[in-house]
């Protein structure tokens, strides 16, 4: 074991609950299967929910470290102590997209501290998919970097193609409203109803396209995918990901943080209660096996 806690990995999750949940959920995985030192680099704010929640469920001195990024929210075009997107009207919410870019140099510097403190590189860089400049970081701190996805294989692969390819723009949807999404089978039509009115409005050059498009593109540079499903609920989703992304794909099964079931819980992590019960889900869940 004490071989193994040489060993370090960085983390960068996108700044919102359904990223940083997953990822601290990875962090305690990684450390309980293979001991390493788990780094997560966030922004302020969001670093002291992090630790609160690594401190809730620490036993005894965490290997888990939660390591603060400068960010000025005012800067973006953001509130003041905005660093999520919760409570954060849909109107903004590309301004923290963009705004995330800004943690690029910052998070250099921390790789680069690590790297001279243990005396050698991260084993990786753990990103989310949003974050696809972590590839650049990785390459010049002689390290490679993983994209993280916290969604399941078939939306992930829907959601890049779709940015990267607009598809639904080189039609006449009034006449046609199906269109079908480059690296899916023919099989797979889309309805352009089924998009979020600012996915059907992008044209490439809105302020949603400038992010997306390069961010997704970038983070097909990574060295491999992780994916938050199973592979036995997913064999289609994870098929057209690994020909897409041309990539490994891996699916790690979905990360639930210890204790997350409990009642209660679940409002604690998220701040809200969900709109159905755990055991509803595992009943619609068990229903399709």
């Amino acid at each position: 074991m004490e071989s193994c806690t040489r060993e370090h990995i960085v983390m960068l999750p996108f700044m919102a609950q359904g990223h940083l949940i997953p990822f601290l959920a990875l962090a305690n995985r990684i450390h309980t299967t293979f001991g390493f030192t788990v780094t997560i680099a966030t922004t302020p704010l969001n670093a002291r929910y992090l630790r609160a929640a690594v401190a809730t469920h620490a036993a005894g001195p965490s290997h888990i470290h939660i390591s603060e990024l400068e960010f000025d929210a005012p800067r973006h075009g953001l509130p003041p102590n905005t660093e999520n997107t919760e409570s954060l009207p849909l109107h903004l919410i590309v301004n923290l997209f963009h705004s995330s870019t800004s943690l690029e140099t910052p998070f250099r510097a921390l790789v680069q501290q690590i790297s001279s403190s243990d005396g050698k590189p991260p084993l990786c860089i753990i990103s989310d998919i949003f974050t696809g400049w972590a590839n650049a970081v990785a390459a010049s701190c002689c390290t490679v970097n993983v994209t993280f996805t916290t969604c399941g294989t078939y939306d992930t692969a829907a959601y890049v193609s779709l940015w990267q390819h607009l598809p639904h723009k080189h039609k006449d949807t009034e006449i046609d409203p199906y269109f079908n999404l480059p690296g899916f089978p023919n099989s797979c039509n889309f309805h352009v109803t089924h998009l979020h009115r600012f996915m059907r409005a992008t044209n490439g050059t809105d302020p949603w396209s400038r992010f997306f498009q390069p961010q997704l593109g970038s983070s097909l540079d990574s060295f491999v995918w992780l994916c938050n499903t199973a592979e036995e609920m997913e064999p289609l989703g994870l098929d057209i990901l690994k020909r897409y992304t041309n990539h490994p794909v891996w699916s790690i099964d979905p990360l639930i943080p210890r204790g997350m079931t409990s009642p209660g819980v679940i409002g604690q992590h998220t701040g809200r209660e969900p709109g159905m019960s755990t055991e509803i889900c595992l009943w619609w869940l068990d229903s399709h096996l």
